[in-house]
């Protein structure tokens, strides 16, 4: 499995509003594409510094959503919220384990 993970910093007013365009339009998206796993939106309300992580079954599933631009166009709906410009990275996930559900 790989992680794609871009850290950025965001305007602070805007955190709220960048978690929604997540969860309401990124992440659906993302499973529509060959090898997603997973993701998570994280951020620091105090700083703005945010690290949105996409987990896929291959590195290949991950750099298809390159080749096909996919990935440089959800990048491209956060550009009015960024502070700085996102940095990406990549890695290849050696130890996993899964977490566990907290009993209600």
């Amino acid at each position: 499995m790989f992680v794609r993970i871009v850290k950025s910093r965001m305007k602070v007013d805007r955190l709220a509003e960048a978690g929604r365009i997540f969860r309401a339009t990124v992440f659906p998206l993302c499973r529509k594409q060959r090898g997603f796993k997973g993701g998570y939106f994280l951020s620091d309300p105090k700083t703005g510094e945010t690290m949105a992580m996409t987990f896929w079954e291959s590195e290949d599933a991950m750099l298809a959503t390159e080749a096909s631009r996919f990935f440089q166009e959800q990048l491209t709906r956060f550009v009015p919220f960024y502070v700085k410009p996102p940095i990406r990275e990549s890695y290849e996930v050696t130890v996993q384990k899964d977490l566990e559900r907290p009993k209600s």
